[in-house]
């Protein structure tokens, strides 16, 4: 399970959406192997006023919200996917671009009317 969170201006991404989500869903399904059909994204575009940012106007960043199962090995190459293929695919400079990967333990989400933990997924998460 993994939900991403997109934060970035407006003005620069607003008519990029469908590509900034393909980018990012490409590098998800490569570096863990998440099915194609479980894309989660949620886009937070600002006005240009609302992102301070000590970097240019086409500033991302991304927060992947998701189980905490995978090793640190899966989270490197996560990010690694980030910077080789996102960033490029984007045309973003590796300073215009940054990730977190916040994990929570299966029992702290409520999906599908069950907390995370009793959920039969069809794909593995402890990659």
């Amino acid at each position: 399970m993994a939900q991403v969170k997109i934060h970035g201006r407006r003005s620069v991404w607003a008519a990029r959406r469908a590509e900034v989500s393909d980018a990012v869903h490409t590098a998800l399904t490569g570096a863990w192997g998440l099915p194609a059909d479980k894309r989660f994204h949620r886009f937070s575009l600002l006005d240009d006023d609302d992102l301070v940012a000590p970097r240019s106007d086409a500033c991302l960043v991304v927060e992947v919200v998701c189980f905490g199962a995978r090793s640190p090995a899966a989270v490197r190459a996560l990010i690694a996917a980030f910077f080789d293929d996102v960033a490029p695919a984007l045309g973003l400079d590796a300073d215009d671009l940054e990730v977190v990967v916040l994990e929570s333990p299966p029992t702290h989400w409520g999906i599908r009317g069950r907390s995370g933990d009793e959920l039969a997924l069809p794909y593995r998460v402890d990659v």
